[in-house]
């Protein structure tokens, strides 16, 4: 048994962005050699300001109002450079795409090693090591930012992990991660905590830790003002019914890789259809084909025979928002704003304090939101594309998207969610449609997917128990 000491240690510590001024409210922490803590609050309660402050980012990289002190094993990161903290400690970032530095998912890897300075056999060693341990070989060549947002979260970890620091700082490491990678890492992260490391997980998905009987958990109090919409649940402005979407004889892929052939989908407007699998089967393809955003062969048209024309919400809500204030950006090119639609997309999902705040300096679960906000403003003729759509959402917020989707659906509108989050769907979806590589493996109702075992096991998932006991 590794002798437990103090590795991680916060006093007083509390942090306020300059263009905002909020962060993170006043809090004292200490982690020992071996333990696992989960961190959980509402989304932009500051886990990620918290997960900065562990990492040395904050003070070094970030330039706001820092107060208390943080040690990682007995060193102040006030007073130690970031390079020698680097040593000790690793992060993922909650948003993958924002660290990978290299040109190929293995160079990524041993980018890390090398600034360790380790004997170049020992690199070796450890890329294949962690090349195999996170089922990266076929992906090795890749540019990390052609890999879809799970196998980018895998090859971060997996670049993380590689370096073997002493304490592990994670913000939602499972958020892109299919049921059975996240079963995976979970049993790794016991693993390492019983040889010593220490691990702090920032997580919104906390059943798969709270499995763990050795996880410790602490609830950071929020800065932030949220909103209660409880009473208005609905857009009060819904769309007008659209009958039916067919998808026929669909191909679609990249140069060197064929991702669906002769795929064959019928959507009605009225329902939810949750689209479920494996990272990198295709789902975020499939969405942008649907919107216009990826060639394809095949046909996607409505019941007249016209195009089908969606609004579609990006995985990575960085790659939507440009604008300077989130007013600007939900308003954005409506040229006639909905005023009661507007004031209530800021009220249910808790935007009305940011108005005048630029969207990218939110947490990822309110970007996420301004981008849904935005794609409602537009009113999608036909109905909605929504990729990992409960990303860096609390139980809260999930709620909520899942009651303005069911407004959506029972307006006439088309939901598509393309998700991993399993009680999400189970709870709000009407429709599921299982995908394995190159095709459907099941589609139908939430109750009959959910019970047929066997076509899961095709699409290659595990079904958590908390999810089949109807925990969740």
């Amino acid at each position: 048994m590794v002798p437990s000491q103090v590795v991680l240690q916060a006093e007083e510590l509390s942090y306020a962005y300059p263009q905002h001024g909020l962060g993170l409210p006043p809090v004292d922490f200490e982690a020992l050699s071996g333990e696992l803590w989960m961190i959980t609050g509402r989304s932009g309660c500051g886990k990620s300001t918290f997960a900065r402050c562990l990492t040395g980012l904050i003070p070094h990289l970030y330039r706001g109002d820092m107060r208390g002190d943080v040690w990682i094993e007995g060193l102040n990161t006030r007073q130690t450079p970031l390079w020698q903290i680097c040593e000790s400690v690793g992060m993922l970032f909650q948003n993958p795409a924002g660290q990978a530095v290299a040109s190929t998912a293995e160079q990524e890897i041993a980018f890390g090693l090398e600034n360790l300075g380790l004997p170049v056999d020992e690199q070796r060693a450890r890329c294949r090591s962690y090349v195999e341990r996170f089922q990266l070989g076929h992906l090795s060549q890749r540019r990390p930012d052609t890999l879809s947002g799970g196998e980018q979260q895998r090859l971060m970890l997996a670049a993380v992990l590689a370096r073997q620091p002493k304490a592990l700082i994670l913000d939602e490491p499972l958020s892109m991660l299919d049921t059975t990678n996240a079963t995976d890492l979970v049993s790794h992260l016991e693993e390492l905590t019983q040889q010593g490391t220490t691990i702090v997980a920032c997580e919104h998905r906390a059943d798969y830790l709270a499995a763990l009987p050795a996880t410790r958990r602490m609830w950071l109090p929020s800065s932030r003002n949220h909103d209660d919409p409880l009473e208005q649940a609905l857009p009060p402005a819904p769309v007008a019914g659209v009958g039916t979407i067919e998808l026929e004889g669909l191909e679609l892929g990249f140069t060197r890789q064929r991702l669906f052939q002769d795929l064959t989908l019928s959507l009605r407007g009225g329902e939810v259809v949750a689209i479920i699998g494996r990272n990198g089967v295709g789902k975020t393809t499939l969405l942008r084909a649907m919107a216009g955003l990826h060639p394809y062969e095949g046909t996607i048209r409505n019941g007249d025979g016209h195009p089908a024309s969606f609004g579609l919400m990006f995985q990575n809500p960085d790659w939507q928002l440009f604008n300077p204030t989130v007013r600007d950006e939900i308003r954005y090119h409506v040229p006639e704003p909905d005023e009661p639609l507007y004031a209530w997309l800021l009220q249910a999902l808790s935007l009305k304090q940011y108005e005048d705040v630029p969207p990218l300096l939110l947490s990822e679960g309110e970007k996420k939101r301004v981008a849904l906000a935005l794609l409602l403003m537009h009113h999608p003729r036909h109905g909605v594309l929504l990729d990992e759509p409960t990303l860096g959402q609390d139980d809260y917020h999930r709620m909520i998207l899942g009651r303005t989707t069911r407004g959506l659906a029972e307006a006439g509108c088309i939901v598509v969610a393309a998700t991993h989050d399993l009680a999400w769907a189970k709870r709000h979806a009407d429709r599921i449609v299982l995908l394995a590589p190159g095709r459907v493996v099941a589609d139908g109702t939430n109750s009959d997917i959910f019970e047929d075992r066997s076509a899961w096991a095709k699409a290659g998932l595990v079904i958590p128990s908390w999810i089949s006991e109807g925990t969740c």
